[in-house]
């Protein structure tokens, strides 16, 4: 199969649950963001501008176990729940490991507060 080259492309590639992860992440993070994602770098990624390494503000990777939701300035958001993991430099993400785990109002509140910091 080729690599895929849309964020739906890269969603359908995945085994299950994996895809319905990503899937729902990409419902999340499409609402809550102006931009639509795109693949950068073999994974989606949104961001402000209009490509996606312009001014990169979330992603989504899949693994073998889990999609990792990623933020890049996820360091710099108040996370009370304690969730966002520090990641490579400023970033900060959560592994993802069942559709349970998805809290859609709280990744929602995490994407405005990434999206802010970006304005």
């Amino acid at each position: 199969m080729s690599k895929p080259t849309t964020v739906a492309e890269y969603a359908a590639a995945l085994d299950q649950p994996l895809r319905d992860i990503a899937e729902k992440l990409q419902a999340i993070i499409d609402a809550a963001l102006p931009q639509p994602g795109a693949v950068w770098h073999g994974h989606p990624v949104w961001g402000l501008g209009q490509a996606p390494g312009k001014t990169p503000v979330a992603y989504v990777k899949a693994y073998s176990s889990y999609v990792t939701f990623g933020l890049w300035r996820g360091r710099q958001i108040s996370d009370p729940s304690g969730r966002l993991e520090p990641a490579a430099r400023e970033m900060a993400a959560v592994k993802i490991r069942t559709l349970a785990e998805i809290d859609a109002e709280l990744f929602t509140t995490w994407l405005r507060a990434a999206r802010d910091l970006e304005s």
